[in-house]
């Protein structure tokens, strides 16, 4: 591979997984940045710096021979333990069989010159991916509709994923694009609510979209596919590792104009994500919890010190992406009008004069303890109940 040129084979490979003409500068460019994505790690910024002063395909070269004529910026030392990290994956068979399995597998490659290409990565810089192999609608990345990321813990509480599935039907019914990261919890109860609601959703994975994770998501993310699309920057057949998902977080951010966290815990992979997401100067919300939940003491940090926005509904998300929220009589309007759905039925069984324990409320209402757990969260968020050690009881509110 010392020429870096793509066989007449290759050259076909590439031009079913893009949306190119016959260019073929472009496609051996296109090619360039694919070899590319099997040297380095995402989020490389030595390979980013390469790439941005001489160009994907003389950046190997240099890489190949030891920087020749390489950009200023880049020290020797610092190329010369970049390359240790890149040569011994220079493989012509890889990257071939990469593109084979893209095409068998009907998915599409995106490069930074593609019309295509969601010009909201270039905010990464020289972190930027070379490309997305994307299965699904490939111009989904690139909408200009709004998009918001609904992330959070995988271990999520039931009221976590409440008010996970209520933002994300409420946002992707008004048209928001919701993006999330497929896993287990908070993120798949956002994707599933969005496809319930007829909405688009996108999921970044860590590994290659060729092979679901979590593979209980299998069905999820084949869903997903077929109502947005499920993007990686690591070649098919690629698995997941630590550092990707860490990688993967600074895409969630960067396609999201707007970054909410439903429900995290101190240490949860979620606040890497906030963090991404802060540095590249997106909003960021929090949605609060219970005060004495683990599950939320991510959230509430954020909130306390890193400015985040509170969430408690949709029309807050709206707020932080800049569109004009329902106006005052509008939304009391709405929360005057009667509700036959699991709220209606909590309400009715709770009291204005008797303290009564959640499961008291769940024989009441004839719905399952941990779904009325989350629908007392809500209402406690809404100022409708309050929590004592006796347990919870209504308070009077007005227009109810």
């Amino acid at each position: 591979m010392t020429e870096f040129q793509p066989s007449a084979d290759e050259i076909g490979l590439l031009q079913s997984l893009c949306a190119r003409g016959p260019d073929a500068d472009g496609l051996r460019d296109l090619y360039a940045r694919v070899v590319w994505s099997h040297l380095t790690e995402p989020g490389d910024g030595v390979a980013g710096l390469l790439i941005a002063g001489l160009g994907a395909r003389e950046a190997l070269v240099a890489a190949a021979h030891g920087g020749a004529g390489s950009p200023s910026g880049i020290e020797p030392k610092q190329l010369q333990e970049a390359r240790k990290r890149w040569m011994p994956r220079l493989s012509r068979d890889a990257v071939r069989g990469s593109l084979e399995v893209a095409a068998r597998t009907g998915l599409h490659l995106l490069a930074p010159d593609d019309a295509g290409w969601p010009a909201k990565l270039g905010d990464l810089d020289l972190h930027a991916p070379h490309v997305l192999w994307v299965r699904g609608d490939a111009a989904a990345p690139s909408s200009t509709r709004p998009s918001v990321a609904l992330i959070g813990a995988r271990a999520a509480t039931s009221y976590g994923e409440h008010v996970a599935i209520d933002l994300a039907a409420e946002l992707s019914a008004s048209g928001i694009i919701v993006v999330s990261g497929a896993a287990y919890g908070i993120d798949g109860a956002a994707h599933r609510a969005t496809l319930a609601a007829g909405g688009t959703t996108i999921a970044l994975l860590a590994g290659g979209v060729d092979r679901p994770y979590p593979a209980g998501h299998a069905d999820l993310i084949e869903r997903i596919s077929a109502a947005g699309a499920v993007i990686g920057e690591v070649p098919p057949g690629s698995a997941p590792t630590k550092w990707r998902f860490l990688q993967r977080n600074r895409l969630i951010a960067a396609l999201a104009d707007v970054t909410v966290v439903v429900e995290a815990g101190w240490r949860s992979g979620s606040l890497n994500t906030a963090g991404h997401a802060a540095a590249l100067g997106r909003p960021l919300g929090a949605v609060p919890g219970p005060v004495t939940s683990a599950a939320s003491a991510g959230s509430h940090r954020l909130l306390r010190e890193f400015g985040a926005t509170c969430i408690t509904t949709a029309d807050d998300v709206r707020e932080l992406l800049g569109a004009t929220p329902a106006s005052v009589d509008t939304a009391r309007a709405d929360a005057d009008r009667p509700r036959t759905d699991d709220t209606t039925r909590v309400r009715d069984a709770l009291s204005m004069r008797a303290w009564r324990i959640s499961d008291d409320v769940a024989r009441r209402s004839g719905m399952a303890s941990a779904e009325v757990e989350a629908v007392l969260g809500l209402l406690m968020l809404g100022g409708e109940v309050e929590q004592s050690l006796l347990g919870w009881r209504r308070l009077q509110t007005v227009g109810r």
